[in-house]
């Protein structure tokens, strides 16, 4: 078993290599190589957390469950999951991503076929909070990687272009999936991922490395000369022990918990629309299953160009600076929801439009409170930083499952959407007092002052 448990261990230094051309072409080949990698790794575990969403019609038609007994089993999920994002972050900092993301993907494959097995709500809810605690060992190696491999000036362009993975998966479910829940039934769209996952789980094992030392280069900041603006050059021979990290760097940190409640409301937006939406154009618009699921997965295609837009706009046009980037996106977030309410039934091109503005403005702060929170943090903190804020996002998910589903039983489609027009402005509420905070020096935790600038204590 200590064998076995070795290969979750992060991989030694190599042997530094001295020559200085073979040194960028070699950082070349594999900041491209992790790159797409984890992009592909990442929205194969997409596959197998939007199965459930594309199924549920077919179950609420099949097996007679209400919407309130669904949305419990979204809770689960998320509830779960947010642990797992907390906990596989801790632990993230002090594995080899290369197998940490390869075993989640493999186990979340399983998990989906074996709860396309089930018709039991227990059973349901127990696969699914199971697959949870899987579905939490994607994102964090992705943030090591991101914060090994590319620096803090370019970070934001590489992070959100490695954020589309998201909208990739998102999207190609529901076509994967869908002609499989309609000419096969519901548990053929569990089943089909559930396989589709275990193969991206043998490719990351392939394609993935850990750091930049264990293939014999220099860490990123020194190839790039890239401290950021406020940082000082961090020891990467610094102990700090899993207690240190969390305390130290993470729960003292003010901007850690301004970036975590405002997850907390972003994400039950983003759940609530990503969840609820192709069961509302169905009920309340006419759609057909593939039709409102088609409809749904241009939220994927907004949310890729809002992540990409974002990060851009965050290192060209503010200057590595997150926040302003995510208050405007949050501004547009509420008014796009409150223009898909208020269009007529009878204009499918115009919910398209709308549920692309959706995305669009959701994912630019899902992106960015991300990339805040790993620079605001300890380098050796990344994982454990995006661990907690996740903790919170996914409690925030939680919310648009179960309580969200009795609210819509009790108030009907209007009280789902001021409930997410609430969240928007409560988020909102979080992000302004970080307009003008940029990356804090790596060696020191920081509290903000009244301007909001990073100080170090």
């Amino acid at each position: 078993m200590s064998s076995l448990l070795d290969i979750f261990k992060p991989a030694p230094h190599a042997q530094k290599i001295t020559d200085e051309k073979e040194v960028e072409t070699t950082y070349n080949y594999w900041r491209v190589r992790i790159l797409y990698s984890m992009f592909f790794g990442y929205a194969f575990y997409y596959f197998s957390r939007k199965s459930f969403a594309i199924a549920m019609p077919g179950m609420i038609e099949d097996l007679g469950y209400e919407k309130s007994q669904l949305g419990l089993l979204m809770s689960v999920f998320a509830i779960v999951y947010g642990v797992s994002k907390f906990v596989s972050g801790i632990l993230c900092d002090r594995s080899n991503p290369r197998y940490f993301m390869a075993a989640g993907l493999m186990m979340t494959g399983i998990v989906n076929i074996l709860f396309g097995f089930c018709s039991n709500i227990t059973m349901f809810a127990i696969f699914w909070g199971i697959n949870g605690w899987f579905q939490g060992f994607g994102w964090p190696p992705c943030t090591r990687l991101l914060s090994y491999w590319y620096s803090h000036s370019e970070r934001g362009s590489w992070w959100s272009t490695c954020s589309l993975s998201h909208n990739v998966g998102a999207f190609l479910i529901p076509w994967i999936a869908s002609p499989f829940l309609q000419y096969y039934g519901w548990r053929y769209a569990m089943y089909v991922p559930g396989v589709l996952c275990i193969l991206g789980a043998l490719f990351l094992i392939n394609r993935l490395r850990d750091n930049p030392e264990s293939l014999g280069l220099p860490p990123i900041e020194e190839f790039r000369n890239d401290y950021g603006a406020e940082t000082v050059k961090l020891d990467e021979k610094e102990n700090l022990t899993p207690k240190e990290v969390l305390v130290k760097y993470v729960l003292k940190n003010r901007y850690m918990w301004l970036l975590a409640m405002a997850y907390f409301f972003v994400y039950s937006v983003r759940s609530g629309i990503d969840t609820w939406t192709s069961l509302y154009l169905i009920q309340v618009k006419g759609y057909s299953r593939i039709g409102a699921n088609g409809c749904v997965s241009i939220f994927e295609i907004g949310g890729l160009f809002g992540s990409l837009t974002a990060g851009w706009a965050s290192d060209k046009v503010f200057g590595a600076k997150r926040g302003p980037v995510n208050v405007l996106f949050a501004v547009c977030m509420l008014l796009s929801i409150t223009l898909f309410w208020a269009l007529p039934e009878g204009y499918p091109w115009m919910d398209s439009v709308s549920v692309f503005l959706i995305g669009f403005s959701i994912f630019g702060p899902q992106l960015l409170i991300g990339v805040a929170a790993a620079e605001l943090s300890h380098k050796k903190a990344v994982s454990s930083a995006n661990g907690f804020i996740g903790f919170f996002a996914y409690i925030g998910a939680a919310v648009a499952g179960y309580p969200l589903g009795k609210i819509m039983e009790g108030f009907g489609w209007e009280g789902f959407f001021f409930s997410l027009m609430a969240c928007c402005v409560i988020s909102l509420l979080f992000l302004v007092p970080m307009w003008n905070t940029t990356k804090r020096p790596e060696t020191a935790p920081t509290t903000p002052n009244l301007t909001g600038d990073t100080q170090k204590v």
